[in-house]
């Protein structure tokens, strides 16, 4: 456990955008609160709706982090291996008494889980400076709502459990990308997107069906559906209306949340599966590369 935890301290190290880049989102975010224009003052809600609006905004907020975490986590990814391999320090890292096993779990680890630890913490500082910024221009109902304990509590557990769900989720692509970067000598990128694009333009000329292309997209974009319940009319939703436009938010995040759902889902444990069988692979390939 002690050598785990120095070789994830290794990818914080090497990689300092890790670190660097969401507390520069969270000052832009920041700054663009502080000067931009907050104007809900004309706005007269029922306190569920003032709630809503308030949780909309926080959780908007956050997932700009989440979004360019994702994006971050993909390159982290490719390159792990790859860029060890490029600069020829593997020889080096081969050098010390750790295994293969345990580094490859190591970036692994710190793609899926270090990473969106550090956005979460980063999104959660400059949520609060944010609500602070909007409480003090405001000075409204929807201002004051933004410091309700309870929507507080449903943030951090929203992030959470997003940590936890997409790591399950997302397990399979994680687990290609990292064999690319283990097996690519260039352009591991282009190797990453091609080669299952040219599987999927095989499947059809040959057999006329696109189920792997209808696998990766529900891999890809269904993860909502699996670790989220909508329940029409069952007062999961909360409808707004202003100046003529609607809009639909969570009325509680704890009546969306699916965990059982999840995790007896089939897709989950056969994404999982497979995402097991590429990081065997990425770790055998580690063993046998001798750039």
């Amino acid at each position: 456990m002690k050598i785990f935890s120095w070789l994830v301290r290794r990818e914080f190290w090497e990689n300092r955008a890790i670190w660097i880049i969401p507390p520069v989102i969270g000052a832009a975010l920041t700054l663009a609160t502080l000067f931009g224009r907050v104007d809900v003052n004309g706005v007269i809600l029922s306190m569920n709706r003032r709630t809503a609006v308030s949780a909309l905004m926080l959780f908007g907020f956050g997932m700009i982090f989440f979004l360019v975490m994702n994006v971050y986590a993909t390159w982290y990814l490719l390159d792990c291996l790859y860029a060890e391999r490029k600069d020829r320090s593997i020889l080096f890292w081969k050098s010390l008494p750790v295994s293969d096993t345990a580094t490859v779990l190591a970036k692994l680890f710190t793609a899926l889980i270090a990473i969106p630890l550090v956005y979460f913490v980063a999104a959660d500082l400059s949520t609060l400076l944010m609500a602070f910024v909007v409480s003090v221009r405001g000075r409204n109902a929807i201002a004051a709502s933004l410091w309700s304990a309870d929507l507080w509590l449903q943030l951090q557990a929203l992030w959470l459990y997003l940590i936890l769900t997409t790591a399950i989720w997302y397990l399979p692509i994680a687990g290609w990308l990292i064999a690319v970067s283990a097996w690519a000598r260039r352009a591991v990128m282009l190797w990453s997107v091609l080669t299952p694009l040219g599987l999927c333009l095989l499947e059809r000329w040959f057999f006329g069906t696109h189920l792997l292309g209808s696998l990766l997209l529900d891999r890809t974009f269904d993860y909502t559906s699996h670790a989220f319940r909508d329940l029409p009319g069952g007062g999961v939703w909360v409808t707004l209306a202003t100046d003529g436009d609607w809009l639909a938010a969570p009325g509680g995040i704890w009546r969306v949340f699916d965990p059982i759902g999840f995790l007896a889902s089939p897709a989950t444990w056969i994404g999982s599966v497979v995402g097991a069988l590429f990081v065997v692979a990425a770790i055998q390939l580690r063993i046998r590369r001798t750039e």
